[in-house]
């Protein structure tokens, strides 16, 4: 789907954007472009495919989330000047 520059001169100010003459022909080809990437996408057999509500539904494929290093922090935390219930302390910046 090709757009004219009057398509975008309109689209544009639909959308309260100001363009000046010369973006209009870039902007046309650019609108096109993405365009004839969505018809592409709408042409792909989506049959039997499930629809999802978000993608946080779908199986990572990822190694198991087990333990691999020991708990050093105590360790890691004796220098510090303060520490309380496995936290650094730090002074107060913003009041």
């Amino acid at each position: 789907m090709a757009l004219t520059t009057d398509d975008v001169r309109s689209i544009a100010h639909l959308a309260r954007l100001g363009l000046d003459d010369a973006a209009l022909e870039p902007m046309a080809k650019e609108i096109s472009n993405v365009l004839g990437l969505v018809e592409q996408l709408n042409a792909i057999d989506t049959e039997g495919v499930e629809a999802m509500a978000h993608p946080g539904n779908a199986q990572l494929r990822l190694r198991d989330d087990v333990v691999s290093e020991d708990n050093l922090r105590d360790t890691l935390q004796a220098p510090a000047p303060s520490v309380e219930q496995g936290y650094f302390l730090v002074p107060r910046v913003i009041e």
